[in-house]
């Protein structure tokens, strides 16, 4: 019985997609048999994000209304074998899925695979309703500013009301030589606000850029900083014992927010 895991955050543009995608690669380069689906109906980017956008026939929209089944409506990576994805509607409304019909397909599917990977849409609303209905555990992804953090902090707390527990953090975009001047904060200044488990930090990496507008994946690129960080990331997912980077952190020049917060 594979797991569940929805990935998602406080606030757009933290990175959510691109820690989907690149998550549920390095998953599936280490054996793993990984499905991701979109869960951001009407405003898909997933399946951009995988550089499939070009065979999508059927979407989720349809497999939960059964106009057709779901591994017709399955799309296979062209180079990672094991990584599959499930895309959403591009026009429907976030209502198109419901919370029953999201359950039913992720209990119907999970045999099937041994992750599945759910990309929420950002905010708190019904989008977010919906997709994290029939998930085992949750990623939570934010990026070292304030207001994100802040927003973080609420998903978490949303996710604990609906006994959500299971859950751990991906910062991504940190900039060592900010933290090391004390100009950002660092792992230890978030995990200090927020109190989950890190699953990994991302550096800020233009590689990770590069990949996405050449319709790669920077878990597949051996000299991306990003993409090793991913590669961790999946290891650690599956029980491996892999050491964080060390950003060599200085205390946080704004740390007093925080304490205010």
């Amino acid at each position: 019985m594979g797991s569940v895991i929805v990935v998602t955050s406080g606030k757009g543009g933290v990175g959510k997609t691109t820690a989907t995608a690149n998550l549920g690669a390095a998953l599936a380069m280490k054996g793993k048999n990984v499905l991701l689906i979109d869960g951001d109906t009407g405003l898909r980017n997933l399946d951009i994000a995988m550089g499939m956008e070009s065979g999508i026939v059927y979407d989720l929209v349809d497999v939960v209304r059964e106009e057709c089944d779901c591994k017709k409506a399955l799309l296979r990576h062209r180079t990672i074998e094991g990584l599959s994805l499930l895309p959403t509607s591009q026009t429907r409304e976030k209502t198109a899925v419901t919370k029953t019909q999201m359950r039913t397909l992720l209990r119907r599917i999970k045999p099937d695979f041994d992750y599945i990977l759910i990309d929420c849409p950002a905010g708190i609303e019904q989008g977010f309703e919906n997709a994290v209905a029939g998930a085992d555990e949750a990623i939570i992804v934010t990026v070292p500013e304030l207001s994100c953090i802040r927003d973080a902090d609420r998903v978490i707390a949303l996710l604990e009301k609906r006994e959500l527990t299971k859950m751990r953090l991906i910062i991504n975009r940190l900039r060592p030589k900010l933290i090391r001047k004390g100009l950002m904060p660092g792992v230890e200044d978030v995990l200090g606000y927020l109190s989950i488990d890190l699953l990994g930090a991302v550096p800020e990496d233009e590689r990770i850029i590069v990949a996405a507008n050449s319709i790669e994946l920077a878990a597949n690129d051996s000299q991306s900083q990003a993409g090793q960080a991913y590669r961790n990331m999946a290891a650690r997912l599956l029980g491996e014992e892999v050491p964080l980077i060390n950003f060599r952190e200085r205390k946080y020049i704004f740390q007093r927010l925080f304490e205010r917060a």
